[in-house]
């Protein structure tokens, strides 16, 4: 079994990151606004775990509306920041990817709050496995927190409080803004777990 983690520079794929260390980690840019800090984030991950790091650049840009993609919010958007079927699409691109280094078990960084979209959800996990598994390569598709609150995660991977300081979860900027959803996210994770950041650096 050779395996690959989507490793996003958010809290929850780098928790994963540290309680899993996986194979390979595939970082995409598909044209997000905070790109570059997450892709930082990603790349300071894998050297401090010894784990080989794939980015994947591809500009998707057009496709997003919100705060991602830095426009305006879709007026059917049911949030601030949609990318229609951006789950399946970042996972598609990373497996097209992951399978030409030999991966066999791909891992997403899905969690219990992620539930709320159906993407974030156990069912389309099993779904778009069948069909990477249907496909070449019989890829497997696992979401191995997906039980687990972001806290949950945080605590049982053993992450370090440097190690973590490095997140990235801002939706709108290289730099975090300290209002959208992601920023206070992370905000209230360290709040429940008990770090203090400040002390790390």
């Amino acid at each position: 079994m050779k395996t690959g983690l989507l490793l996003s520079g958010g809290m929850d794929s780098i928790a994963i990151a540290w309680w899993k260390r996986p194979d390979i980690a595939l970082t995409l840019d598909y044209g997000q606004h905070a790109a570059e800090a997450e892709i930082k984030a990603a790349s300071v991950t894998c050297q401090s775990l010894e784990i080989e790091h794939h980015i994947i650049r591809i500009d998707c840009r057009s496709l997003g509306s919100g705060d991602m993609a830095g426009t305006d919010a879709d007026p059917n958007a049911p949030s601030s920041d949609w990318w229609p079927y951006r789950n399946q699409m970042i996972i598609s691109l990373a497996a097209m990817k992951a399978i030409a280094l030999g991966v066999t078990h791909l891992w997403i960084g899905t969690v219990k709050s992620d539930g709320t979209h159906l993407d974030g959800t156990q069912g389309f996990v099993s779904r778009i496995s069948d069909l990477m598994a249907f496909q070449e390569g019989a890829m497997v598709v696992e979401a191995p927190a997906i039980e687990l609150s972001t806290s949950e995660l945080v605590r049982i991977s053993d992450v370090t409080p440097g190690g973590l300081a490095w997140a990235h979860s801002c939706h709108k900027a290289n730099i975090p803004c300290g209002s959208c959803r992601g920023c206070n996210k992370y905000f209230q994770v360290l709040d429940d777990i008990g770090y203090d950041l400040d002390r790390t650096r």
